[in-house]
C-alpha cells in the first residue's frame, strides 16, 4: 500500500521547536501540573485502598476503574469532541474532575470512605478523564504546524511522564507525612482538585481557531459515532495500530495493576516506597520521551514496539522473581523507557493517520482499545494473583507478551512517508447541480459515475478504482459497487449510496489531498481526457 501515514525521523535540533508556539507551551505547562496532581491522586488512592483491604483483586480493580471508563465512553468522547466546541467541552470535563476530586478529599478527611466508595468515585473521576482526553489530544494540531506534530506529541509524552516521575513520589511522600492514610489521601485528593484550575484557566483565555469547519448542520451524536466506526472499518492502517495496542496493553497491565501488591507484600515498602517505585517508571519514561526522536530516526515503529515488548517481559519477570528493591528499580526504569516508546509510537501513528474531521473519534477509538487492554488485563492478572499468587500472574503476563510477538508480522504499524491528509476543499471543484428543492435530511442519495475506458487500460483502471472503494465507504457511503455494461465493453459505472443529502455534502468535504490523488488517478483512464459523467439521484417514495 502506498501513501501510508508514518512517523519519520526528525533532526535532533527540531525536537523543541513546538515550544516556540505560546499556545502549545501554555497547554504543556498546565498539562504537566495537572498530571502531577493526577499521579499523586493515583498513588494516594491505590495506597489508601491497600490500607482498606488486603485483597489483590480489589487493589487491582483500582487500575480497572482507571481504564474501564475509556472502554465505555471512548467513542462518545471522540464523537462529541469532533462535533462540539472542544474548548467548551474541555472546560466542562475539567470542572467535572475538579468536583469529584474535591468530594473524594472531603470524604477522606472525614474518614467515611470505604473500598467500594473509593472505587466508585475513582470510576467517576476517570469518566471525566475519558471524556476529556480525545478533545485534549485533538487540539494539538490546532496549536502547532503539522510538520511539527511528531515533536509536539513527543514533548507531550515527555511532560506526561515527567509528571509520572514526580507525581507518584510526591503522592507517596504526602501519604507518608500523615499518620493516617485517610488524612494523607484527603491531602492528595485536594492537591489534585486544585491542579485542574490551571488547565481551566488556560482553556478559558484560549481563542480557538478550529482546523475543520463546515457550513453544514452539525452531525448528531449517533451519526457521528457511526461515522467514526465506519472510518475505522475501512482504514487498515488504524486497525493494525488498534490490534497491536490491545495485545501489548492487556499484558503490560500486570505491571501497573500489581505494582502496589509487589511493593506492599514482597518488597515490604510503605506508601513512600510505592510512590518512588511508580516514580522510577516515570523517570524511565521521561528518558524515553527525550530519546524517542533519535530512536525513531533509526528504527521503524514495528522494531520499537517489538523491542519494548521484550523489555516489558523482562520487567514482569524481575517483578515476579526478585523480592529486593535494588533489582526491581532498574527493571522499572527500563519499563518506563519502553512504556513511553510504545505509547508515543502508537499515538503519533494514529494522529498522523487521521484527517481533521475525524481525528478526535479515531483518538477516542484508540484510547478505548488501549484502555480496554489495561482494564481487562488488570482484572485478569488481579484474579490470577488472587488465586495462584502474584509471581504466577507476572510470569503469565510476561509469557503473553512473548507469545504476541508474531503479530508484528501480520499487523504492521504504518511506515513510509507521511501522507497529505489536509482537506481538499480548497481545490476548485464545482458544486453539484441541483434543480429541485432539497432538504438536508432527504435521501438516500444514489451517486453514479460513468467511465469510458479503453480496453487496453482496463486492468490498470480496475486496480486503481479498487482503491476508491474504501475512500467512499470510509467517508460516508453505506454501499459501493462497480458495474460493467454488457452492451458496451468500454462503459463502467461506479455506484455508491449515501444515507442523506447532508451526508453526501459532508462526504465531499471530507476528501483529503491523498484521497483526491487516488480519485484523479482513476479519472486519468477516461478516454480522450473527458471528465466522467456524474449523476445524483434522490430516493423518492411511491
Amino acid at each position: 500500500m502506498t501513501g501510508e501515514t508514518v512517523v519519520t525521523g526528525q533532526p535532533a535540533d527540531s525536537a523543541w521547536s513546538p515550544l516556540r508556539q505560546p499556545l502549545f507551551r501554555n497547554r504543556l505547562i498546565a498539562s504537566v501540573l495537572s498530571n502531577i496532581g493526577g499521579w499523586m491522586q493515583d498513588t494516594g488512592a491505590t495506597w489508601l485502598m491497600t490500607s482498606l483491604t488486603r485483597s489483590p483483586l480489589l487493589i487491582a480493580l483500582m487500575q480497572t476503574a482507571a481504564s474501564l471508563p475509556v472502554l465505555l465512553v471512548g467513542l462518545p468522547a471522540g464523537a462529541t469532541a469532533d462535533i462540539l466546541d472542544r474548548r467548551k467541552l474541555l472546560i466542562f470535563w475539567q470542572s467535572w474532575m475538579l468536583v469529584i476530586a474535591a468530594v473524594l478529599s472531603v470524604l477522606a478527611f472525614l474518614g467515611v470512605i470505604g473500598p467500594w466508595m473509593l472505587l466508585f468515585l475513582t470510576l467517576m473521576l476517570n469518566i471525566g478523564a475519558a471524556m476529556n482526553n480525545p478533545a485534549w489530544q485533538a487540539i494539538v494540531p490546532e496549536l502547532v504546524p503539522r510538520s511539527e506534530l511528531p515533536q509536539a506529541i513527543s514533548l507531550n509524552s515527555a511532560g506526561y511522564n515527567l509528571a509520572r516521575a514526580v507525581g507518584p513520589a510526591l503522592g507517596g511522600l504526602t501519604m507518608a507525612f500523615f499518620a493516617s492514610p485517610m488524612l494523607g489521601g484527603g491531602a492528595v485528593f485536594a492537591v489534585n482538585a486544585a491542579s485542574f484550575i490551571c488547565v481551566i484557566f488556560v482553556l478559558y483565555v484560549w481563542r480557538r481557531k478550529p482546523l475543520h469547519t463546515s457550513d453544514l448542520p452539525a452531525e448528531r451524536m449517533l451519526g457521528s459515532i457511526r461515522a467514526g466506526i465506519r472510518y475505522v472499518s475501512y482504514a487498515p492502517e488504524i486497525q493494525r495500530i488498534l490490534v497491536r495496542a490491545f495485545l501489548l496493553t492487556s499484558c503490560v497491565a500486570a505491571m501497573w495493576a500489581l505494582l502496589a501488591v509487589v511493593a506492599q507484600q514482597d518488597l515490604k515498602s510503605g506508601a513512600l516506597g510505592y510512590g518512588l517505585l511508580n516514580g522510577c517508571i516515570g523517570l524511565g519514561a521521561v528518558a524515553g520521551a527525550i530519546l524517542l526522536p533519535h530512536v525513531r530516526a533509526r528504527f521503524t515503529s514495528d522494531v520499537i514496539v517489538v523491542s519494548a515488548s521484550v523489555i516489558f517481559a523482562l520487567v514482569l519477570a524481575v517483578m515476579g522473581f526478585a523480592h529486593r528493591t535494588i533489582y526491581v528499580v532498574p527493571a522499572l526504569l527500563l519499563g518506563g523507557f519502553a512504556w513511553t516508546s510504545t505509547t508515543s509510537t502508537f499515538n503519533i501513528a494514529v494522529q498522523l493517520s487521521a484527517p481533521a474531521w475525524v481525528q478526535a473519534r479515531l483518538l477516542g477509538s484508540y484510547q478505548m482499545v488501549f484502555q480496554a487492554g489495561m482494564a481487562i488485563g488488570s482484572a485478569i492478572w488481579g484474579a490470577v494473583a488472587e488465586h495462584f499468587g502474584t509471581a504466577i500472574a507476572l510470569y503469565a503476563a510476561a509469557g503473553g507478551l512473548l507469545l504476541g510477538l508474531p503479530a508484528a508480522r501480520r499487523f504492521r504499524i504504518p511506515s513510509g512517508r507521511m501522507a497529505d491528509l489536509s482537506s481538499a476543499r480548497g481545490l476548485n471543484r464545482s458544486d453539484p447541480t441541483v434543480l429541485i428543492e432539497l432538504r438536508p435530511e432527504d435521501g438516500p442519495v444514489l451517486i453514479s459515475v460513468e467511465y469510458d475506458i479503453d480496453p487496453r487500460t482496463e486492468n490498470a483502471f480496475l486496480q486503481a478504482i479498487e482503491c476508491v472503494r474504501p475512500i467512499r465507504l470510509r467517508d460516508g457511503a453505506i454501499r459501493w459497487a462497480l458495474y460493467h455494461d454488457s452492451a458496451n465493453p468500454e462503459r463502467y459505472v461506479e455506484n455508491f449510496l449515501v444515507e442523506s443529502w447532508a451526508e453526501y455534502l459532508r462526504q465531499r468535504e471530507r476528501l483529503t489531498m491523498k484521497d483526491t490523488a487516488v480519485i484523479e488517478k482513476v479519472r486519468s483512464f477516461q478516454k480522450d481526457g473527458r471528465p466522467p459523467s456524474v449523476s445524483r439521484m434522490i430516493y423518492t417514495p411511491v
